[in-house]
């Protein structure tokens, strides 16, 4: 067993004294084995038994497919996509499809152990799956990227649909993606199948309150940590680096809840002011010029400095990998809340908890988008309809009692917030996995 650090300052509101695994010195940045050092951690104090370990670190089915997509010019370009099944225990497989010019076998392997672990957190009947395209979506027209999106589609049609694997949207996708996706499926099988993808539009079986949830799921696990750790969230300073659906829709209902934005940023840099910026003004100020940098009434800034700033809440929102070794110790945030996927580095894992920065982890922090997307499945499968008020009265319901069912776990193992849900999450993939034995 690893050697651990007993860490004090604000932790202790938020649990036991948590205790911290200690890594090795050298940071190592691949995502999936990011992913397995953090299952083996909960492995570990689960004790699970080799065999077991071996199958739920693994993943059960990896497609990696070529994409001939006919450009606007006339010429074809092939791009290559994935589609990851993890683990279907629990469920069919959930998660979504990225666009993204980095987008690596690896980088979907871990969102797919993230998506298993997700939606055992938030204890929803699914397992966990993601897709990507390496592709520059920026660089593509819109009738280029449903043509790529169809092919796509069509090369892993076969291992999902609404009784297999789900997919949704991710970074540089969105609600129309996922129409193409649907109606490429259904043209297909011969007859409309909703249930095949979420996040769709709500013409088409879409949920309301889907746009919304990621950082709707946010801002409620943000509450129940501000009230354990005692900061008031009205007047609370909140900086949020990466400003696409998730983060601005997060600055949004911070703002309403009278938390003061102190900075964005997106891919181009960010901006500041002390006094607060206006997030409706931002969004407006983006669609208009692609980018925050600019804007009226703030300071321009990098996206290191954002991280690094004094604020009470620092919202991570766009790639894994932000907070590391190098940058870990210059955090000033008092809670971390991932709204993005794999955000922070073991190691930075490591320090954070040390300095008594808590740091809300992704698999519950962000789950607000699976389990809306739930939602929205059983909707489509039940034939029903349901408003946003029972949508998002229904999501609160589910990320408060699993905010609550981590820090009980945490309370029991001396863990902090992140060994603590990834300990939950093992932990109820590990019975289904059991309690299914193996075939044949």
């Amino acid at each position: 067993m690893a050697t651990v650090v007993k860490p004090t300052g604000p932790l202790r509101q938020i649990g036991a004294p948590p205790m911290v695994p200690r890594i090795a010195p050298r940071e190592d940045l691949n995502p999936f084995r990011i992913a397995q050092i953090q299952f083996d951690m909960a492995a570990e104090f689960l004790k699970l038994e080799p065999g077991l370990r071996q199958i739920l670190r693994t993943p059960k089915r990896v497609l990696e497919v070529s994409i001939p997509t006919k450009m606007d010019n006339g010429q074809v370009k092939v791009h290559t996509g994935f589609r990851v099944q993890h683990n279907i225990s629990r469920g069919p497989g959930k998660g979504g499809i990225r666009y993204h010019p980095n987008v690596t076998l690896d980088e979907v392997k871990a969102l797919a152990a993230w998506m298993t672990w997700k939606t055992a957190v938030l204890n929803v009947p699914f397992g966990g799956a993601k897709g990507g395209v390496i592709c520059d979506p920026k660089r593509m027209s819109k009738t280029e990227l449903e043509r790529m999106t169809r092919r796509y589609a069509s090369e892993i049609l076969p291992i999902i649909g609404p009784t297999m694997d789900i997919p949704a949207p991710d970074v540089y996708t969105d609600a129309q993606t996922m129409a193409w996706i649907m109606d490429t499926y259904s043209m297909t099988v011969g007859h409309s199948v909703h249930g095949v993808v979420t996040g769709k539009p709500v013409s088409i079986g879409g949920s309301e309150g889907r746009s919304e949830a990621t950082a709707r799921g946010l801002l409620f696990v943000v509450e129940e940590a501000c009230k354990l750790k005692k900061i008031p969230l009205r007047g609370a300073t909140v900086a949020i680096q990466g400003f696409g659906n998730a983060g601005a829709t997060a600055a949004r209902l911070f703002a309403e809840k009278k938390a003061k934005i102190i900075a964005l940023s997106d891919t181009r840099g960010g901006v500041t002011n002390s006094r607060g910026i206006d997030p409706i003004k931002a969004i407006r100020y983006k669609e208009r010029s692609g980018t925050v940098v600019g804007m009226p009434g703030a300071s321009r800034m990098t996206n290191d400095d954002l991280l690094t700033m004094k604020c009470d809440i620092l919202v991570p929102a766009a790639l894994e990998n932000v907070i590391t070794l190098h940058n870990a110790e210059a955090i000033k945030a008092r809670i971390v809340a991932e709204a993005a996927n794999g955000p922070t580095t073991p190691h930075a894992d490591e320090i954070l908890a040390r300095r008594g920065i808590t740091v809300l982890p992704d698999i519950l922090a962000n789950a607000g988008g699976v389990t809306v997307s739930y939602f929205e499945w059983v909707q489509n499968m039940e034939g029903l309809m349901w408003d946003a008020e029972e949508v998002n009265m229904r999501l609160q319901k589910s990320m408060v009692r699993a905010f609550h069912e981590m820090v009980e776990t945490m309370r029991k193992h001396h863990v902090p917030p992140r060994a603590g849900a990834m300990i939950l999450a093992v932990g109820r993939v590990a019975e289904a996995t059991l309690v299914r034995g193996l075939f044949p």
